[in-house]
């Protein structure tokens, strides 16, 4: 079953490719997804990967929390589901 993986604290140079390269050393990667911002359109230094095994992900978390990448210390955990919440239009005067 495929597990979802959060990581933080990215530098704001890291790009998807590299973010896939980095979990791909310990199984096979389905997806790496770096949020952006929706106002300026640049990272937002966060991101999730999705790997194929249970296994796989948690040896990727076990490593690679608290480890250097691109100049940053990496926050790597399981991603929490949280129920989404409809947005209300925020208006500005």
């Amino acid at each position: 079953m495929a597990k979802k993986i959060y990581v933080g604290n990215m530098s704001y140079q890291t790009t998807e490719e590299s973010l896939y390269s980095l979990f791909a050393q310990y199984g096979e990667v389905l997806s790496a997804r770096i949020i952006m911002d929706r106002d300026t359109n640049r990272p937002k230094g966060f991101g999730f990967v999705e790997m194929d095994q249970d296994d796989a992900a948690v040896a990727a978390i076990s490593q690679l929390d608290g480890s250097e990448f691109e100049g940053r210390n990496l926050k790597v955990n399981e991603a929490i589901a949280k129920e989404r919440t409809e947005r209300r239009p925020s208006y500005r005067y």
